[in-house]
């Protein structure tokens, strides 16, 4: 298996993956959104494959804030293909990001998640990789 960046060859096969992650989409707009993604310098996206299909990725972005002057990164989306599950993909993912925001000298990571119970294995994974719940997110759809 192999850790690398997304290349829009993997288009099709990407949205089965954000399918999979619960937000069902077609070629035709996953390639919209690739495309706009691709256009924002502060978007990572990096892909796990094994003999040419892709079994996981894992999104994320670089934030600056008001409060500091360190450079944040945040997971915005993980997900591995159902039949893979369990086998430790989005944990090297993770540890992947991990290095990767190292090399770029942030120290740093966040990400946020729901609190349906479809949401409590992957809480369980990001607590066995040593992340912690530090707070709340407040939405308001306007």
């Amino acid at each position: 298996m192999e850790i690398r960046k997304y290349d829009s060859a993997d288009l099709s096969q990407f949205s089965g993956l954000i399918s999979e992650l619960g937000y069902p989409t077609s070629v035709d707009e996953m390639e919209i959104r690739m495309k706009r993604i691709e256009s924002i310098s502060n978007y990572y996206t990096f892909v796990a494959v094994k003999n040419e299909i892709l079994i996981g990725m894992i999104g994320i972005t670089l934030h600056t804030t008001y409060t500091n002057n360190d450079v944040k990164v945040q997971i915005t989306s993980l997900v591995t293909k159902e039949e893979y599950r369990g086998q430790g993909i989005a944990k090297l993912l993770i540890k992947h990001v991990e290095e990767w925001s190292l090399s770029i000298g942030s120290k740093f990571i966040y990400l946020l998640s729901g609190i349906s119970e479809e949401r409590e294995k992957a809480h369980m994974l990001y607590k066995s990789v040593g992340y912690d719940i530090t707070g709340y997110r407040f939405v308001k759809r306007i």
